[in-house]
């Protein structure tokens, strides 16, 4: 079995199925950093196409200086992270929720909803960093690689990341709260 830089280079060199094979092992971690980061389907589907075909372009260009599942991943949260600016230069208005406007009781049902609209809250780059470190599992250093930070940038932005997370999600824990948002 071949290892992540011996498929690159077989497919910078012309093999077909190289890259397959490559993109095969990592999708679904790819897969898992693009919707988390991005919190839509559509959107991380989107990404992840755009990463992999630049991934797919530029073998030839990939250095070794970093491990090629580092690589992979910084293609991929570098294209969400185009999406979200491109997202933020034009404003959508959301549709009004069909439905009565009491919050839902239902807290174990509406959880992860809660938290993938907090995630979506957060700047994209303490997004990023969440995403990898506390939700990948990724260690600091590895995604500071990724992101091409600085590993105490890193620390900084999970710091403030959960910070606001601890805000915006403070209703789960003590459901008294919601009376302070609605």
């Amino acid at each position: 079995m071949r290892d992540d830089a011996e498929l690159l280079s077989a497919h910078a060199a012309g093999d077909r199925g190289a890259f397959e094979e490559l993109i095969r092992r990592h999708q679904s971690r790819l897969w898992a950093v693009a919707l988390r980061t991005l919190g839509d389907r559509e959107e991380a589907a989107d990404a992840l196409q755009d990463a992999l075909l630049s991934a797919h372009r530029s073998a030839a260009r990939f250095r070794g200086e970093s491990a090629v599942t580092t690589w992979l991943h910084r293609i991929v949260v570098n294209a969400c992270l185009d999406r979200v600016r491109r997202r933020q230069a034009r404003p959508t208005v959301p549709l009004p929720e069909s439905g009565p406007d009491e919050p839902s009781t239902d807290t174990d049902r509406d959880t992860p909803m809660l938290v993938r609209a907090a995630l979506a809250e957060l700047p994209a780059e303490q997004r990023a960093a969440l995403v990898l470190v506390d939700v990948q599992g990724y260690p600091v250093a590895e995604a500071a690689r990724i992101l091409g930070v600085a590993e105490g940038t890193i620390k900084s932005r999970c710091a403030r990341g959960r910070a606001r997370l601890a805000v915006l999600l403070g209703h789960l824990r003590n459901p008294s709260l919601l009376d302070d948002v609605s």
